[in-house]
C-alpha cells in the first residue's frame, strides 16, 4: 500500500532469532534484505502488508528450501532423460560418466588425496601421475600432460612454435562450438599462422613449400571432427608429413578432437583415427578430449614426446589450464576401464553406441505398451494420440563422427502438435528431451539408459493426458 512501510532487516531478524540454528549472520541477514526489498515492492503495488513474524517466516522457509535443494543436488543442473538419438549431446552435458569415474570424483572431492605428495620420499610429487600413466599405457606415448579441455591442449601446444609459423591446411582451419576458430586460436598463442593447401585438396607438398622456406616452426594437423567434405578432395597422408616436417627440424601437432580409444569402424561407422595410430604415424603430440568419445570427464590430453610435453609443463599457461584433483580423479578411473577391457561394457558413451538393435526394440515395445495401457485406463476426452514403435537413426554428437548414423528403435507420437507435446515432456519429472520428425515426437530408445525407461513412460503418459506431473 502506498504510503506504508515495511518493517525493517532487524526486526525480520528479530522475529526469526529462534530458528536461526547457528546459521551463519551474514546469509541469514542478505536473505532477509531480499525479504524486506519484496515487501517493498509489494506494497507499492498495493498489496496488505505483512508483519515482521510473517517476512520472518518466508526467510526461514527460504533459507530451509535453499539448504534442502543443495542437498538434493537441485543447483540448476537437473537431470534429464536424453531421448533425442543424440549420444553426444552438447546442450545436454555431452558424455555421461561411468560408474567408476563417479565413485572416483566422489572419493577425491570429500576427502585430502596423494594428488601433489610423493607415498615413498613424503617430497612433493606429480600432479598428473595417475592419469598420465594411463594415457601413455593407452597411447604409447613417452609422456602426457592434462589440460581443462582440449582447446586448452590445442593453444598450449601450439605455443611449442613461439613466435613461428604454423602450417595448417586451409581444409582445416575449422570452427569449433561457441565460435572458437583455429586461426584465433594459433594467433591468441602468439604464433603466425601459414595457410597451405586448397579448401577442399592439400598435399604434402604444400607442407615442404611451406617448410623449406622456413615460414613455419610446427605442422598443426586439426581434425575436422563437426563436418566431412566429400567429392573433389585430397588430404596428405598423416606419415609422410610428419616425415617432411621432420626432415625441416619442424615439430607436428595432431589434434584429433573426440580422440576414439576404441575403433569405431567394429560398430559400422567410419574409422576415427586413434592417438596410438597418429603417434605411430610419426606426430610428435597429440591432443584430444576427455569427454566426447572418451567418454570421461570434461579435459584436455596431450600425449607424446617426453621433450615436447616437459617444456609444456614448465609454461606458466599449463597452470592456468589445469584441471582439478575431481577431473584427474574421474578421467583416470575412465581410462582404467579401457585398460581393464570393460570400456563397452562400462562406460555409457560406448554402451549406446554397442547396444543391440534387438535389445533397442525390446525396450522401445515395452515404453509403448506401458504408455498404451495408461491411455486405456484413463481414457481421454479428446481423440487418443497415435502411438507407434517403428525404426530410427541415431548420431554420436558432440562433433564427432559426422554424418555418421546409427540404426535404432524408437517410440514415435502422431497425431497431436509436436511443439507443445515436447513442451510438456520437458516439463515432465524428469524432464524428457525428444525430437522432431515429420511432424512426429520421436524418442529414440540408443541414447536412454535402461534403467530410465520406467520414468521416461510415465513422463510421457503424463504429457499425454495434458497434465505435465500426471495430476488430472
Amino acid at each position: 500500500m502506498p504510503g506504508v512501510r515495511p518493517p525493517s532487516v532487524d526486526a525480520v531478524l528479530r522475529a526469526a532469532q529462534a530458528g536461526l540454528d547457528g546459521r551463519d549472520r551474514a546469509a541469514v541477514r542478505a536473505v532477509a534484505r531480499e525479504v524486506v526489498a519484496e515487501e517493498r515492492s509489494a506494497l507499492a503495488g498495493g498489496s496488505k502488508a505483512s508483519s515482521a513474524d510473517e517476512l520472518a517466516a518466508t526467510m526461514l522457509r527460504r533459507l530451509r528450501d535453499l539448504e534442502i535443494s543443495t542437498r538434493a543436488g537441485a543447483v540448476g543442473l537437473e537431470r534429464v532423460i536424453n531421448a533425442t538419438g543424440v549420444i553426444l549431446h552438447t546442450n545436454l552435458g555431452r558424455a555421461a560418466w561411468p560408474r567408476a569415474a563417479i565413485e572416483a570424483a566422489v572419493a577425491a572431492a570429500g576427502a585430502p588425496s596423494l594428488l601433489e605428495l610423493d607415498r615413498e620420499t613424503g617430497r612433493r610429487g606429480r600432479r598428473f601421475s595417475a592419469v598420465e600413466d594411463e594415457v601413455i599405457a593407452l597411447t604409447g606415448a613417452e609422456a602426457a600432460l592434462v589440460t581443462n579441455n582440449n582447446a586448452a591442449a590445442v593453444a598450449l601446444a601450439v605455443g611449442l612454435a613461439g613466435r613461428g609459423g604454423v602450417a595448417v591446411s586451409r581444409g582445416e582451419l575449422v570452427e569449433i562450438g561457441g565460435g572458437v576458430r583455429i586461426p584465433e586460436v594459433v594467433r591468441r598463442a602468439g604464433a603466425r599462422l601459414v595457410e597451405v593447401g586448397t579448401t577442399n585438396r592439400t598435399r604434402v607438398a604444400d607442407f615442404e613449400a611451406a617448410l623449406a622456406e622456413g615460414r613455419a616452426k610446427l605442422v598443426l594437423r586439426v581434425h575436422p571432427s563437426n563436418f566431412a567434405q566429400t567429392g573433389f578432395v585430397e588430404a596428405p597422408d598423416a606419415a609422410e608429413v610428419a616425415e617432411v616436417a621432420h626432415r625441416h627440424g619442424a615439430v607436428v601437432v595432431d589434434d584429433l578432437g573426440s580422440g576414439a580409444l576404441l575403433d569405431t569402424a567394429r560398430f559400422g561407422l567410419a574409422h576415427e583415427p586413434m592417438p596410438r595410430e597418429r603417434l605411430q604415424a610419426g606426430a610428435d603430440l597429440v591432443t584430444f578430449s576427455g569427454d566426447k568419445l572418451v567418454g570421461g570427464p570434461q579435459a584436455g590430453i596431450i600425449a607424446g614426446r617426453r621433450e615436447l610435453v616437459e617444456r609444456l609443463r614448465r609454461d606458466p599457461l599449463a597452470r592456468a589450464m589445469r584441471p582439478d584433483k575431481v577431473v584427474l580423479a574421474a578421467l583416470a578411473a575412465t581410462l582404467r576401464l579401457y585398460r581393464a577391457g570393460v570400456a563397452q561394457m562400462e562406460i555409457p558413451v560406448w554402451r549406446q553406441v554397442g547396444a543391440s538393435l534387438d535389445e533397442l526394440n525390446r525396450r522401445a515395445v515395452d515404453v509403448f505398451t506401458t504408455v498404451a495401457e495408461s491411455q486405456a485406463d484413463h481414457g481421454q476426452d479428446e481423440p487418443c494420440p497415435v502411438l507407434a514403435v517403428d525404426r530410427t537413426e541415431s548420431t554420436i554428437g558432440g562433433g564427432s563422427l559426422p554424418g555418421q548414423m546409427l540404426p535404432s528403435w524408437a517410440v514415435l507420437i502422431l497425431g497431436v502438435p509436436p511443439d507443445p507435446l515436447l513442451s510438456k515432456l520437458r516439463a515432465g519429472s524428469p524432464p524428457v528431451i525428444g525430437r522432431i520428425v515429420d511432424g512426429a515426437v520421436v524418442l529414440d530408445l540408443r541414447t536412454v539408459e535402461p534403467e530410465d525407461d520406467a520414468e521416461l513412460a510415465a513422463v510421457l503418459a503424463a504429457a499425454l493426458q495434458h497434465r505435465p506431473g500426471g495430476e488430472r
